[in-house]
């Protein structure tokens, strides 16, 4: 029971790569030492806002807080995330193409 409400919490460094253009629009978040990320885990970037103009990329090292998830706050995540899914599926039922 020690770990149904209970969290760990520790600081790791990241690489942060940043890109904007008319090809590439994302933000990736890599963690040192292969940290496996899951459902109800929360990772806290510190640092200064990133503002990347278009047709550019960056990538920086910066440091994170990783706040592991208790057991209960894990399977609320994933049985909420199947209702939250469906949200983005899209039904149609007008025959072929609008």
């Amino acid at each position: 029971m020690t770990r149904l409400f209970s969290t760990e919490t520790f600081d790791t460094a990241c690489r942060i790569e940043v890109q904007q253009s008319s090809d590439h629009f994302h933000a990736h978040v890599d963690l040192e030492g292969d940290v496996e990320i899951q459902p109800g885990d929360q990772v806290l970037v510190h640092g200064d806002p990133i503002m990347v103009a278009f047709g550019e990329s960056i990538v920086l090292h910066r440091h994170a807080t990783v706040k592991r998830a208790g057991m209960l706050r894990r399977a609320w995540t994933r049985f909420a995330g199947h209702f939250e899914m469906a949200e983005l599926y899209e039904v149609s039922f007008t025959p072929g193409r609008i």
